[in-house]
């Protein structure tokens, strides 16, 4: 992509300050709302920003972004995969949702699933699913983090060995070209690893958008999992790839 004048210094700006929003930069380029947003769109596309509720963000690789941005950030790809995912659910079975905005989206895409066992490490989880009468959700315990609402540490990581469920449902940060997913809390990931060990079927949900970022801990290979849900196809090497794991791949409509 060839960027413009102004897509050059609106990357600056974001660079310096860390992020940047739609009407500061009308006011400082003199241009319309709609020409700032068309900018951060093809930024965004291009892998040089990340688009949030009324502007954009710089995000680095050893950092992860706040929670409440990567809650505007992407919601109706989020919807849409949350809903392909939770329809591969059934009734009456037990899951695992960890922490992540992608996992609360199919947390709100189970309300009026029947008969369900929900145990997570994600107080949001949580919080939605009290409104499903008919399924009993199951709080791991641990250290809270006050940003994500997520439970960590060794008391998760117990609670976690003591079950073996049906389905686990994990997000990742990053997925790199090998088909490894990736984050960056190393508590994190340990509970993530201890998910997927306990779980007869393993499933990942996450957007376009993981495929430009990066991160530096691993958690575990897409051949480790069932099937990915996403937004947009794969990449034809890592389609490839998933094909010869056996892994199945769902990208919504």
């Amino acid at each position: 992509m060839t960027l413009s004048f102004r897509q050059v210094e609106i990357l600056e700006i974001a660079k310096r300050d860390g992020k940047v929003t739609v009407d500061s930069l009308a006011r400082h380029f003199g241009v319309t709302l709609q020409t700032i947003r068309r900018d951060l769109t093809e930024l965004d596309n291009a892998g040089q920003l990340d688009r949030v509720h009324g502007g954009a963000i710089i995000s680095s690789g050893t950092t992860n972004v706040a929670y409440e941005e990567r809650r505007s950030l992407h919601s109706e790809e989020k919807a849409r995969i949350a809903r392909l995912c939770a329809g591969a659910i059934p009734d009456d079975c037990s899951v695992f949702l960890n922490i992540g905005t992608s996992t609360e989206a199919v947390a709100s895409e189970l309300l009026h699933h029947r008969n369900l066992m929900v145990v997570t490490n994600n107080i949001n989880v949580a919080r939605i699913l009290v409104a499903a009468e008919q399924c009993e959700v199951i709080l791991t315990g641990g250290n809270l983090g006050r940003s994500d609402g997520g439970l960590l540490g060794p008391l998760t990581m117990d609670a976690v060995r003591r079950f073996k469920f049906d389905y686990a449902v994990i997000g990742c940060s990053a997925l790199d070209q090998e088909g490894d997913l990736l984050d960056f809390d190393i508590q994190e990931v340990g509970v993530s690893q201890a998910i997927i060990a306990q779980a007869r079927q393993s499933f990942l949900v996450a957007d376009h958008w993981k495929f430009q970022r990066t991160a530096p801990v691993r958690i575990a290979s897409l051949a480790d999992l069932d099937a990915f849900f996403t937004d947009r196809p794969l990449p034809g090497e890592l389609a490839e790839k998933c094909r010869d794991w056996g892994v199945e791949v769902h990208v919504t409509g």
